[in-house]
């Protein structure tokens, strides 16, 4: 059986600022009204013959993954928590032993969660092909049939068909990027095809493979899962263990040196989606090559990708543009420089801009929370607490609250120790007041959500001063 796992640790810089690294673009809904992690997911359902799919993330994102793959009704067999990024070798590793421990002799389908596909079908009958050489021993990568001298891919050459595999093919070699003139040899040539870091492989084949060409990764990965230990519905990888794996490619780690390597084409209508440049490229268009989201009015426009989060935004007299509203920042940028965004992230990290890695609105396990204004000794937030959510019964050192529901009820417990707690019934257009160090917790008692609007004020303000006393998600 086809094991799909899906890699689920990027941050998705290039895509800032509706992609960051707190919630990154594969759990946004970029192309549709799903999530691109749940799109997919979805591509692989059981109908079609393949097992529960599992999920190796961030801690930070755990919640929302799980939330997202329910809500999707998407069947899992484990999602594994990353406790620091080591590249896709490492977790290329972890996936096999996990995907071993279930199915001797199960097949890894290892996946990006932040892909475009147009054409799912195509995508599953070349898996279909692929599994016939994994099914033999091979590795097996997806190389994206090329459309364009593209210079920001690395390139796969195939070599000769396998014998008794029709579809898949050996592989000559790998390449780096190339500049454009190879590029255009490549597309030219009709042997190359971009690298789409798709891979299939039996899991027990893959991990002999690793063992032989990189031992220190498979050791890594193994004490990761043995000493890791069990979080609710989530598996955490042992920090220390998993820290010790080099941060390495798949690709350099084992393809690039195993002589089991195979590749078979895909021409499924895939893409990245990893720039703005190639969101526009992959969008519905206007007459005049714009692509739009949201509340958008343009004039005299042309080949310009503009989206709007939360305003209206308009753009007069340009093309070739990207113009990108959020709550909190905006980009504009030209088409041929949106490479360059990653530069911008990462000044705003040097900086210490809260903006580089967090949204206006904070994804919580309970619901989320917005910054509406802030000053000196105050801030005020807009909490969503969504049905069944309840937050931690906590404290804070250096700040009182006053909360005021605006719709829903809320059972609130507060008091100023444990032995004096006071349960108050709160409906909406009622407020309570939260004295400085005192133990409190809303908790949802409708089936609709509970918005509470929640005013700080005190000596600091830091989501850090937090003390929790008893916590449904176990943080």
């Amino acid at each position: 059986m086809i094991y799909p796992v899906i890699l689920s640790g990027g941050s998705g810089t290039r895509l800032w600022p509706v992609s960051r690294a707190l919630y990154p673009k594969q759990l946004l809904p970029i192309l549709s009204d799903r999530t691109m992690l749940q799109e997919t997911a979805l591509r692989f359902p059981a109908s079609e013959g393949f097992g529960p799919a599992s999920v190796i993330c961030n801690a930070e994102h755990r919640f929302a993954v799980a939330e997202q793959l329910q809500s999707a009704g998407v069947e899992t067999s484990a999602i594994l928590l990353e406790p620091v990024g080591r590249n896709s070798a490492p977790a290329a590793a972890v996936a096999a032993l996990h995907v071993r421990s279930i199915d001797p002799d199960g097949l890894v389908l290892l996946l990006a969660s932040d892909h475009r596909i147009e054409r799912p079908d195509a995508f599953r009958a070349a898996v279909a092909t692929g599994a016939v050489a994994a099914k033999a021993g091979r590795l097996v990568t997806f190389g994206i049939t090329p459309t364009l001298p593209e210079t920001g891919y690395g390139y796969i050459r195939r070599d000769g068909t396998l014998d008794g595999m029709d579809g898949c093919y050996a592989i000559e070699g790998f390449v780096e990027k190339p500049d454009l003139e190879t590029a255009q040899s490549y597309l030219e040539a009709g042997d190359y095809y971009w690298n789409s870091g798709t891979f299939l492989f039996r899991a027990a084949d893959f991990l002999a493979e690793l063992e032989r060409l990189a031992p220190d990764i498979l050791t890594a990965a193994e004490a990761a899962l043995e000493k890791g230990v069990s979080d609710l519905d989530f598996k955490r990888l042992d920090g220390e263990a998993f820290a010790a794996a080099p941060s390495i490619s798949i690709d350099y780690a084992v393809m690039e040196k195993t002589h089991l390597g195979a590749v078979v084409p895909l021409d499924a209508g895939w893409s990245d989606v990893g720039s703005w440049s190639a969101l526009w490229a992959v969008q519905d268009k206007d007459a005049d090559g714009n692509a739009t989201h949201g509340d958008v009015w343009l004039h005299n426009v042309k080949d310009t990708l503009v989206r709007a989060e939360s305003r209206l935004v308009t753009v007069i007299g340009t093309e070739k543009l990207i113009v990108v509203e959020s709550p909190d920042a905006i980009l504009v940028a030209s088409m041929a420089s949106d490479q360059d965004v990653k530069l911008a992230v990462e000044a705003l990290k040097q900086n210490g801009r809260p903006e580089a890695i967090s949204h206006a609105t904070t994804y919580r396990p309970w619901g989320s929370y917005r910054n509406i204004d802030s000053g000196d000794g105050y801030q005020v937030k807009l909490i969503t607490v969504t049905p069944g959510g309840r937050l931690s019964l906590q404290s804070h050192k250096h700040r009182a609250e006053h909360w005021t529901v605006i719709s829903g009820k809320a059972l609130v417990t507060r008091g100023p120790d444990m032995d004096g707690l006071d349960v108050i019934h709160l409906d909406a257009e009622r407020s309570v007041d939260i004295a400085l160090c005192w133990y409190h917790v809303p908790a949802v008692q409708t089936p609709e959500a509970q918005i509470i609007v929640e005013v700080q004020s005190g000596s600091y303000l830091g989501e850090d001063d937090i003390e929790r006393f008893d916590d449904q998600y176990g943080r």
